[in-house]
C-alpha cells in the first residue's frame, strides 16, 4: 500500500498479509481506534517526513501494537520536517530490525496508569543515526537480542522510567545519550516515586528481579538488564541507575554515567533555612555544611545510611517549595549480590554528585517573595558497584561529591558515598589484583559561600577484605605485615614480628597476602641461605657452635694437623736437616763419605792442587748480572795479566763476553711485568736467565772461544787458561786466569804475598733473597793456605758469612758495623800471627752507581820490627790478643770499648797500608761508614718484614710453629675468600687477582719449602715461600679495602663501631676480623721462616760467639 495523503485508516487489514507498508512524501496516517493493531508481512517503512499516528491527543488511553519484519523510518532528502511515528496511549513493538534515521518516536502515556507502559522489541538490531529520537513520558522497556547502536550525535532515548534489556550489546555513541526520568517532563507525565524519606535500602538494588521487565512498583528509573558488553561514550543519565547482570561496561574517555543532582529535594539529610531564605547543605555520607549570615547559623543535614553498604538518595536543600531549590545526586548501581559486573573499565566518569546553586532568576525570585537568600548545596548520592575487577583509567574520575551553597553563606552539600562491593575475592596463590586505580575517586563536600560552611567529607568503602588483604581495593598487605582477619582497614596489617627475621633477610610480597606468621622472607641476596641467611661461612661457623667454639676447634685441628705434618715432613726429609750444632767443615770441599773413592778424591785434590798453582789473576764481573745491569768486563786488562795475554785479543774477547751476558730486551720485559703482578715468580725467572746465562759463558770459555788472547800456545791449543765462574746467588762472575806450562818466566804466577792487596769481592747484594756473603772456593782456598791455614781460612769465612748475611741493604751504615767489629775482634787477630790483614773495603763502581763490597787482603805493616824491640814475637802477639780479648770481654761486655781499641789499630795499619798500597776503591771504616749512600726502595720497607737473623736452633719447634701457622694462614684464607663471597662476588675476584692468585701460593710454597731435601735447597725454598707471604699482603689489603667498601655501602641504621672488644659476631661490623688474622699471621711466619732460615744456613751457632776463644776453639 502507497499514499501520499493523510489517510485515517480505522482498520488495518490482515487477510492477507501486506508484504510491505510504506509511507513518503510527507503522507499522514492516524489510527484512532483505542485499540490497534498494525502487522505486515515485510517491512514498514516511513520515509520523507511520513507521520504515523496512533491514538486522540487529547484521549491518551489507546493500545497500539505493530508487527513486521523490519520498521525503518527514514527522511527524505528534501524535507520540511522529521518523519516520526506518534502514539497517544502505549505502543507494543516487535519487529527483527529498528531502523531510525533522523525520526522521532513520541509515546505520550498521558494519565491513565493502564497504558502507561510500552515496550519495543527488536530481535535483531536497533540503530538510531543522525538525530533520531525515542521519547516516553511513561514507562518504556527496550528488548532485543542483537545489537543496541545509538550512533552519532543527537540519537536519544528517554522515558520517565526506561528499561533496556536483553540484548548483547548496547552501544552509545558519543553525543548520543539514555535518560531515565526526562528532563523538563510536562505535569501530565508520569513520575517515577523516589524513596527520599527512606532510610531502609530498597531490596531490588540489592536483590533485583531475573526476569528485566519494566515494573513500575521496583525504584528504578532506568535500567540496563541482562546486557553482555555496554559501551558508554555518550551520556546516560538517570535518578537510579541500574546495570542488572549484565557482564562487561566500558566507558571511554567521552562517556558519562551520571545521577548527579537527580536525587531528592528533600531527603533523609535536607538542608534547613534561615530566614532570609539562605539555606544550609544537604548531608548524607557526611553533614552538610551550615548556613550562616550576620552571626546566625542553621546546621546543615545530617549524615545518614550505612558505609559499608550504601543505597541511598542524596538530599537537597529542602526548599521543596521553592523551584530555587537543590537536589541530591541519585543512585548508581552496578551488579547485584547474585550477579556482580565481570568487569568495569573507566577512562570517562562515573558520577553522582549533589546539586550546586545556579542562580536565581527574576520569576523564582517573585517566588520567594523577595527573599535576598539561596539554598544550599544537594548532598553526593551513591555509588555501589558490585563486581569482579575494576579498571579505572588515569583520567578517570568516580565522583559523589556535594553541590556549592548559594552566596552569602549557603552551607555545601554533604559528600556521597562510593562502595566497591567485590565478588569472589580470589586469595592465596589464586590472588590476583582485582582494581587497578589510577584515577581520581571523589567524596569531598561541597563548599560554602561567604560565611557558609563547606559540607563534610563522604566516604569510599570496600566490601571487607580476606586474610592477607586490606583495603578498598583489597590490596595485599604491605611487605613485612600479616593480617589474619577479614577487614579492610589498613590497621589490621599488623607488623610482622621482628625477632622472627633473620638479620640479612627481608620480608617478600606473597601472592594474596600474608595471613599468618611467621611472615614468610627470603636473604637479600643469593650468598645467603635460608634459613637463618648465614653466608656459606657463618653457616660453618654456627655448625659447630658458633665463633668462640668454632675458633678452639679450628685451633685444635691446625694444632693436630701440624703435628702429622712435621712427623710426615721428618719422615719425607730424613736426617738431614736434624737440629743441633754441626761441625765445622774443614779442609777442602771433596765429599769423604764414599771410602771407596779415596783414591778418585786424591786424584781429584791433586789436580786442584796443581791447578791453584797455576792460577794467575782472577777477574771479576762488573755489574749485578740484573736484566738492566749485566755482567761485563772492562776492555782493559789488568796488570796481573797483561804478560800473558794479547791486549787486543783480549779486547775482541771481552766484546764477545760482554756480547753473550747481555741479556735480550724480552727477558727483561717479562721479568717487569712479572715483578708487577708475582715478584716471586720474577725472582725465579730472573734466576732461571742468570742460570743459563751462566752456562752460556761457561760453554762459550770452555769449548767455543779459541783462546786466542792468551800468549800460552799450550793454552791456545788446548783451550785452557781461562774459567768462568760465579757464586751460588749468581750474581758475583768472576773470570780466572791460568798458566799454560811452556812460559819460561819464573815470575809467575805470583805468591800470595806478590798479590797483596788482593780483592775478594762478596756475592749477592745484601737483599733479603741474596744476602753478601764470601765463596772460599779452592782457588781462593789455595792461595790463602800459602800464608794461612786452611782451617783458619774457613773458619773466617764461615765467620764473616754469619756476619754478613745479616748485613741488609738500605740500612748498610749499621748493619756493616758488627761487620767491621768483627772483623777486628774475630778475623784479624787471628790473621796477624800469619802476617794477613783483612779490611772492608767496595770496589768497581758502575754507572748505574751501584758498588761491589768485599774484602782486601794485605800484609800486615812492618810495624812487627818495632814490636820485636820490645820482645813480642807473633806467637806472644797471638796471646796478648788473646789476654785483651778476654779483658775488654770482662771490662765491657758490650764490646764498644773494645771496638774502639781495635778500629784504632787497624787505623794504624790501613794508614801505613795507604802510603805505600794503591787505591781500588776504598776501604770502609768506622768513619767512611758515614759516607756510604744509602739507596732506599720498596725493599727496603719489606726487609722490616722479611730479613735475615740469627739462628734460635729448636729447629723442630720452629717448624711445627711453621706448619701450624701454615695451615692457619690458608684457613684463614679459605674464611677470607667466603666471607667477600658473602659481601660480593667481584670482591673474591679482586681479592684472588690482584695480586693474582698471590692470596693463595702461600700455603703450595710453604709446603714445598717444608718437603725438600738439603738445607741449601731447603733455605732457598723457604725464602721463595717468604717472599710470597710477603707479595700476599698485597691481596689481604685488598680484601680490607673492599670489606670497608662494603661496610660503608650499608645503612647507617646498621652499622656498628667497626672494631668491637671482647665479643666475636660474624655481622657486618666484623669485616675486619679475618683479614686482620691473616695479616698477623703473615707476619708472624715471616719471622718464624727467618728463624727457619737462619737455622738451615746457620747450624753452628758458635759462630755468632762473642768470645774469641770460644769461636775458634768450635
Amino acid at each position: 500500500m502507497s499514499t501520499d495523503t493523510d489517510t485515517l485508516l480505522l482498520e488495518f487489514p490482515y487477510q492477507p498479509l501486506w508484504t510491505m507498508f510504506m509511507f513518503e512524501i510527507m503522507p499522514g496516517l492516524t489510527v484512532p481506534l483505542l485499540w490497534s493493531r498494525v502487522q505486515v508481512q515485510g517491512q514498514i517503512s516511513l520515509l520523507c517526513s511520513g507521520v504515523l499516528s496512533f491514538g486522540l491527543a487529547h484521549y491518551a488511553s489507546s493500545a497500539f501494537e505493530l508487527f513486521a519484519e523490519e520498521l525503518l523510518m527514514k527522511h527524505a532528502v528534501v524535507s520540511t520536517g522529521p518523519s516520526g511515528t506518534l502514539v497517544y496511549g502505549a505502543l507494543r513493538m516487535s519487529v527483527k530490525m529498528f531502523l531510525m534515521w533522523n525520526s522521532k518516536m513520541i509515546i505520550d502515556g498521558g494519565e491513565d496508569v493502564t497504558v502507561a507502559t510500552s515496550l519495543l522489541e527488536a530481535s535483531n538490531l536497533v540503530v538510531l543515526k543522525e538525530s533520531s529520537v525515542i521519547h516516553s513520558n511513561a514507562n518504556l522497556g527496550v528488548h532485543g537480542q542483537g545489537l543496541l547502536n545509538l550512533s552519532g550525535s543527537g540519537n536519544w532515548i528517554e522515558a520517565q522510567r526506561l528499561v533496556l534489556s536483553l540484548f548483547y550489546s548496547i552501544h552509545v555513541a558519543t553525543g548520543s545519550m539514555l535518560r531515565g526520568p526526562v528532563e523538563n517532563a510536562t505535569s501530565d507525565a508520569i513520575t517515577p516515586s523516589l524513596h527520599c524519606q527512606l532510610e531502609e535500602c530498597p531490596a531490588e538494588l540489592f536483590h533485583p528481579p531475573e526476569d528485566c521487565n519494566v515494573n513500575s512498583s521496583l525504584s528504578f528509573t532506568l535500567q540496563i538488564c541482562r546486557v553482555e558488553d555496554i559501551t558508554v561514550e555518550g551520556l546516560i543519565e538517570g535518578s537510579v541507575v541500574h546495570f542488572n547482570q549484565a557482564r562487561a561496561i566500558s566507558v571511554p574517555s567521552s562517556g558519562t554515567i551520571s545521577a548527579s543532582g537527580m536525587g531528592c529535594t528533600g531527603g533523609v539529610g535536607r538542608g534547613s533555612g534561615l530566614s532570609n531564605g539562605i539555606g544550609s547543605g544537604g548531608g548524607h555520607g557526611g553533614k552538610g555544611g551550615s548556613a550562616c549570615y550576620n552571626g546566625s547559623c542553621v546546621d546543615g543535614g545530617v549524615s545518614y545510611g550505612d558505609a559499608e553498604l550504601p543505597c541511598e538518595l542524596g538530599s537537597g536543600s529542602g526548599e521543596e517549595n521553592y523551584s530555587v531549590s537543590t537536589a541530591g545526586g541519585g543512585i548508581i548501581v552496578m551488579g547485584s549480590l547474585e550477579h556482580p559486573l565481570s568487569s568495569l573499565s573507566v577512562e570517562g566518569s562515573v558520577r553522582a554528585d549533589g546539586e550546586s546553586f545556579k542562580g536565581i532568576t527574576r520569576d523564582q525570585l517573585v517566588v520567594m517573595k523577595g527573599t535576598a537568600g539561596g539554598p544550599g548545596g544537594g548532598s553526593g548520592g551513591t555509588i555501589l558497584l558490585f563486581l569482579h575487577t575494576l579498571d579505572l583509567g588515569e583520567h578517570a574520575v568516580l565522583s559523589s561529591v556535594g553541590g556549592y551553597g548559594s552566596p552569602k553563606g549557603g552551607g555545601g552539600g554533604g559528600g556521597g558515598r562510593v562502595h566497591f562491593h567485590w565478588s569472589d575475592i580470589p586469595t592465596g596463590d589464586m590472588y590476583q589484583p582485582i582494581a587497578r586505580v589510577n584515577g581520581s575517586i571523589h567524596t569531598w563536600g561541597g563548599l560554602g559561600r561567604d560565611d557558609g560552611h563547606a559540607g563534610e567529607n563522604g566516604t569510599v568503602t570496600g566490601k571487607a577484605c580476606p586474610k592477607g588483604l586490606y583495603g578498598i581495593f583489597c590490596e595485599e598487605c604491605p611487605v613485612g605485615t600479616y593480617k589474619n582477619v577479614s577487614g579492610s582497614s589498613r590497621v589490621l596489617c599488623h607488623s610482622c614480628p621482628a625477632d622472627d627475621l633473620p638479620r640479612r633477610a627481608a620480608y617478600i610480597a606473597v601472592r594474596g597476602g600474608i595471613a599468618e606468621t611467621p611472615c614468610p622472607y627470603k636473604c637479600v641476596s643469593e650468598r645467603f641461605h635460608m634459613p637463618h641467611c648465614y653466608t656459606a661461612l657463618e653457616e660453618l661457623i654456627y655448625t659447630f657452635g658458633g665463633p668462640w667454639l668454632f675458633c678452639l676447634l679450628l685451633l685444635g685441628l691446625l694444632v693436630l694437623l701440624a703435628l702429622v705434618l712435621s712427623v710426615a715432613r721428618m719422615k719425607f726429609v730424613g736426617v738431614d736437616e736434624l737440629p743441633g750444632p754441626a761441625p765445622t767443615q774443614h779442609g777442602s770441599q771433596i765429599d769423604h763419605s764414599f771410602p771407596f773413592l779415596e783414591s778418585l778424591n786424591e786424584v781429584l785434590e791433586t789436580n786442584r792442587a796443581e791447578e791453584s798453582q797455576s792460577h794467575v789473576h782472577r777477574m771479576y764481573f762488573m755489574g749485578r748480572n740484573t736484566f738492566s745491569e749485566p755482567w761485563h768486563l772492562p776492555h782493559t786488562p789488568p796488570e796481573q795479566i797483561k804478560e800473558i795475554v794479547y791486549e787486543g785479543a783480549f779486547n775482541t774477547f771481552v766484546d764477545e763476553i760482554n756480547g753473550i751476558a747481555a741479556y735480550q730486551w724480552w727477558e727483561g720485559a717479562i721479568y717487569s711485568i712479572v715483578s708487577v703482578l708475582a715478584y716471586p715468580l720474577a725472582w725465579s725467572w730472573q734466576q732461571w736467565r742468570r742460570r743459563i746465562k751462566l752456562q752460556r759463558l761457561r760453554e762459550f770459555v770452555r769449548s767455543e772461544y779459541d783462546h786466542a788472547c792468551l800468549r800460552s800456545c799450550r793454552s791456545r791449543a788446548l783451550y785452557e787458561g781461562l774459567k768462568v765462574a760465579a757464586t751460588s746467588d749468581l750474581m758475583l762472575g768472576y773470570l780466572d786466569f791460568y798458566l799454560g806450562g811452556d812460559e819460561k818466566r819464573t815470575d809467575i804466577p805470583a805468591r800470595l804475598h806478590q798479590r797483596f792487596p788482593m780483592s775478594i769481592l762478596f756475592g749477592g747484594d745484601g737483599s733479603y733473597m741474596a744476602p753478601f756473603s764470601i765463596q772460599s772456593d779452592n782457588i781462593l782456598t789455595s792461595l790463602m793456605s800459602q800464608m794461612v791455614a786452611p782451617t783458619t781460612w774457613y773458619r773466617i769465612a764461615a765467620g764473616l758469612n754469619a756476619q754478613l748475611r745479616l748485613v741488609c741493604r738500605g740500612r748498610l751504615i749499621a748493619t756493616f758495623r758488627p761487620v767491621l767489629r768483627w772483623l777486628e775482634t774475630h778475623a784479624n787477630p787471628a790473621l796477624r800471627s800469619h802476617g794477613v790483614h783483612v779490611d772492608l773495603a767496595w770496589f768497581q763502581a758502575t754507572t748505574s752507581g751501584h758498588c761491589q763490597y768485599g774484602l782486601l787482603v794485605h800484609a800486615v805493616e812492618e810495624e812487627s820490627e818495632h814490636t820485636s824491640d820490645e820482645g813480642i814475637d807473633g806467637a806472644k802477639q797471638i796471646e796478648e790478643d788473646s789476654r785483651l780479648m778476654k779483658n775488654t770481654n770482662q771490662e765491657n761486655p758490650s764490646g764498644h770499648w773494645r771496638e774502639e781499641v781495635f778500629v784504632s789499630q787497624a787505623q794504624r795499619n790501613r794508614d801505613s797500608y795507604m802510603r805505600r798500597k794503591r787505591i781500588y776503591g776504598g776501604i770502609i771504616d768506622t768513619n767512611s761508614l758515614r759516607m756510604l749512600e744509602e739507596k732506599r726502595d720498596l725493599f727496603y720497607l719489606i726487609s722490616f718484614i722479611v730479613h735475615n737473623t740469627k739462628p734460635v736452633g729448636h729447629q723442630d719447634l720452629v717448624g711445627l710453629v711453621i706448619s701450624t701457622l701454615l695451615l692457619g694462614d690458608f684457613s684463614l684464607v679459605l674464611l677470607t675468600l667466603l666471607q667477600l663471597y658473602s659481601f660480593s662476588l667481584a670482591g673474591v675476584f679482586m681479592v684472588l687477582f690482584i695480586l693474582p692468585l698471590g692470596i693463595l701460593m702461600p700455603f703450595p710454597a710453604g709446603i714445598n719449602a717444608l718437603f725438600s731435601h738439603g738445607p741449601r735447597r731447603s733455605a732457598g725454598l723457604a725464602r721463595i715461600y717468604a717472599l710470597w707471604i710477603v707479595t700476599s699482603l698485597i691481596n689481604v689489603v685488598v680484601a680490607f679495602i673492599c670489606g670497608y667498601i662494603h661496610y660503608n655501602s650499608q645503612s647507617s641504621s646498621s652499622k656498628k663501631f667497626p672494631f668491637q672488644t671482647w665479643s666475636i659476631s660474624m655481622d657486618e661490623s666484623e669485616w675486619w676480623i679475618f683479614p686482620a688474622g691473616l695479616v698477623v699471621c703473615k707476619i708472624l711466619q715471616s719471622q718464624l721462616i727467618n728463624w727457619h732460615v737462619a737455622n738451615l744456613e746457620i747450624q753452628d751457632r758458635s759462630l755468632y760467639s762473642n768470645d774469641f776463644e770460644l769461636f775458634w776453639q768450635s
